[in-house]
């Protein structure tokens, strides 16, 4: 049968296999909830140093809980945060043109009464230009940190997601 195709059939037996073996996704929208929701709405995250932990923060605040942190948390995340500065595109002068702004993270996720239960990292990194202009190089840098700092607090969440699902 010149018009059978048996390639055709690749994706269809692959979601049955996936539909029968109990797949669902991390976040599911299908008008249930999700079960790491619950979870992750109890969890507090404690301050992190300096702006860049702010901002960390902040977007993990975002994500995890957004009606806000809970009155009675059943766990507790622990970051802490490096930051970096690696100079690109070095001029005659051995000064940088372009430079890479690192921000790693680890981090503890306790339960309330001090067991460790997950542990991991996140890294991100943005370049930027550094100008003649003292506000534009600034700005630039402030940018690639936000950028980083959002990076890094989606990549602990998604670990997170992970592990209470």
């Amino acid at each position: 049968m010149w018009w059978f195709n048996p390639r055709k059939l690749v994706v269809p037996l692959l979601l049955l296999l996936l539909a029968g073996c109990g797949f669902h996704p991390l976040h599911a929208t299908d008008g249930k909830r999700s079960p790491t929701v619950p979870e992750l709405a109890s969890v507090k995250v404690l301050s992190i140093a300096d702006r860049s932990g702010q901002l960390v923060r902040n977007a993990l605040l975002d994500r995890l809980t957004p009606k806000g942190e809970p009155e009675k948390p059943r766990y507790i995340l622990k970051v802490t945060l490096n930051e970096g500065r690696q100079g690109l595109g070095i001029l005659k002068d051995e000064t940088a043109s372009r430079a890479n702004y690192l921000l790693s993270a680890g981090f503890v996720l306790y339960e309330a009464k001090g067991r460790v239960v997950y542990s991991g990292s996140a890294n991100s990194q943005a370049s930027f230009n550094i100008l003649d202009e003292h506000y534009a190089s600034t700005s630039s840098e402030k940018n690639a940190r936000d950028r980083t700092a959002v990076e890094v607090a989606e990549a602990i969440h998604v670990q997170l997601s992970a592990y209470f699902s």
